[in-house]
Parts: structure tokens; C-alpha cells; sequence
């Protein structure tokens, strides 16, 4: 998300890691971010952008890593855990959630961002 989603450099990303993680391996936090952003030996393509709600359906189906990370989202129903800004003023008042107070609004439409990220990646493609 950060890299592809936003087009922020990946070393921000490895930088803030690396200041958090209790077990950080420089090796595999510098390869792991290299990967994301489609650089280093072994990248995933460029244009390979995993979509946040769709990677959170497939392996979190029932939001439980959500619900307990994020206090937030506890109450969100089961149909918008994994984008609760769909929910109706109705439903966020019912699950204690309102988006823009309680949880914020997306930062960046993922459709826009991938289009976004495609142009940006595919002015470099063939240039090394």
C-alpha cells in the first residue's frame, strides 16, 4: 500500500520497520521492502498491486485480526470490516463507527491509485 498505493519510496517503509520490529533482520526487511516495490534481485513486477480489501477478504474472511487490532472496528458488521466506509450513516451509528470521527476516511481510492501507479511504473518499463 505504501509503495504502490501511495508511490512513496520504499526506504521510508524499511526506515520505520526497521525502528519497530523487535526482530528486525536488516537482510530480510531491506528484501521484503525491495520486493514490494519492484526492485532487487528477485522483485515482484511492477505491476503486481495487491489490493488491500481484497488480500484482507481472502485472509482475514471473517475480520477477527481486525476486530482485535483495530478496537475501532470491533462492532463493524462482518459484510464492511474490510472497507467501513461503505457502511450507511445508519449502520455506523449501530456499530459505534463513524467513518471521519471514530475511523478515518480512505486516504486514496485504490482503482485510482493502480491506475496511477501503472502510468508511473510503465514510463520506466524497458529503461535500465
Amino acid at each position: 500500500f505504501l509503495v504502490k498505493d501511495l508511490l512513496i519510496d520504499w526506504r521510508w517503509g524499511e526506515k520505520w520497520f526497521m525502528q519497530h520490529l523487535i526482530d528486525g533482520d536488516p537482510a530480510a526487511n531491506n528484501g521484503g521492502w525491495q520486493w514490494t516495490a519492484g526492485t532487487g534481485t528477485d522483485a515482484a513486477p511492477y505491476f503486481r498491486i495487491f489490493n488491500p480489501i481484497l488480500q484482507g477478504k481472502k485472509f482475514d474472511p471473517d475480520g477477527r485480526f481486525v476486530r482485535r487490532w483495530v478496537p475501532e472496528l470491533a462492532n463493524v458488521p462482518k459484510k464492511y470490516i474490510h472497507a467501513p466506509w461503505e457502511m450507511d450513516k445508519t449502520t455506523q451509528k449501530a456499530a459505534n463507527c463513524i467513518i471521519g470521527r471514530d475511523y478515518p476516511s480512505p486516504i486514496i481510492d485504490h482503482a485510482f491509485a493502480r491506475e496511477r501507479t501503472l502510468e508511473a511504473f510503465s514510463v520506466t518499463k524497458g529503461n535500465s
